[in-house]
């Protein structure tokens, strides 16, 4: 890769609480790192048992949840319900609007069920469209081992090394590849021209490349924003690391578009946040079914 993007941004996630009793590290979607689009909001979520995310409504945008530890239930009111466990993904469309409970397993040893959760915004013609949910399995997920078998690539959504994932899970385009990188491994990953890109460190420490300039040093729960010029991303881990680096490595189609977001909804102007509160509370434009509903999961925190 002669010419790897430029580090834009680093921005450390800090530990905030959220839904009920959930803990979640934010980095897009705070006020350093806004609307970042087609990206709205990354949180790295840790929901121990007795905490989780009870019945709240969604407009105008899609959720990536991506499960690394534990399981989570979820349940709309459209009559969709399942379970994601370690390695799975759900990709949820809110459209035109959805009401649903997202609630984690009571692990028998009381662990915390962990995972990212990214939200992505939707172009303005399908944001009435109709919810709708894909989940992926792990074992559906094909990757891909480079660099003498020290990087191993989980392709997630698009294009690794000669390796295309499975499906087109998400109405704007975007690409999820979770990278590992053992002590001394590299790799060059090249990304579409033009999209905006970031890269998540679950794990260790990375050395990212900072274009014409020397690599920058990452750490653990740190947001690496990428500028749109360039061919790609480059990452390392040192030799001498005592572990691996892992990260994950987003990128997606900017909408030109303005974004105008009001809690749960996502819509393009303030009118529109109006008329999503008021169909809400009415009732109405989407949010029929919400109606006297209630998810049998999220029961025991809404009693």
């Amino acid at each position: 890769m002669s010419f790897p993007r430029h580090i834009r941004k680093v921005a450390l996630a800090i530990e905030q609480a959220e839904g009920a009793g959930a803990r979640v590290r934010r980095s897009i979607g705070t006020p350093g790192l806004r609307n970042f689009s087609p990206f709205l909001m990354l949180d790295h979520f840790s929901i121990k048992p007795g905490a989780g995310f009870p019945d709240h409504p969604h407009r105008g945008q899609e959720t990536v949840t991506y499960l690394l530890e534990g399981s989570v239930d979820h349940e709309d009111f459209a009559g969709n319900a399942g379970t994601i466990g370690p390695g799975d993904l759900q990709f949820m469309t809110a459209g035109k609007g959805i009401m649903h409970a997202e609630m984690p397993h009571q692990n028998a040893d009381g662990s915390a069920n962990v995972g990212l959760q990214l939200w992505v915004d939707l172009p303005r013609e399908l944001k009435s469209c109709e919810p709708r949910y894909r989940d992926l399995r792990a074992a559906e997920i094909p990757t891909v081992d480079v660099d003498d078998d020290k990087v191993h690539i989980k392709v997630i959504s698009g294009q690794s090394h000669g390796i295309d994932s499975v499906k087109d899970l998400a109405y704007t385009p975007v690409w999820i590849l979770d990278m590992t990188i053992q002590p001394g491994g590299k790799v060059s990953q090249p990304l579409p021209a033009n999209w905006n890109a970031f890269a998540y460190v679950l794990e260790g420490d990375v050395n990212f490349s900072n274009g014409e300039q020397e690599p920058q040093k990452v750490e653990q729960y740190n947001n690496v924003v990428f500028g749109r010029e360039g061919e790609g991303v480059q990452a390392a881990v040192d030799a001498s690391a005592t572990k691996p680096g892992r990260f994950v490595l987003v990128a997606g189609t900017p909408l030109d578009q303005p974004i105008v977001q009001y809690g749960p909804f996502v819509v393009n102007s303030k009118d529109e946040v109006y008329k999503a509160l008021m169909d809400y509370q009415t009732h109405s434009n989407g949010f029929e079914r919400a109606d006297g509903w209630r998810s049998e999961i999220g029961k025991s925190m809404t009693a």
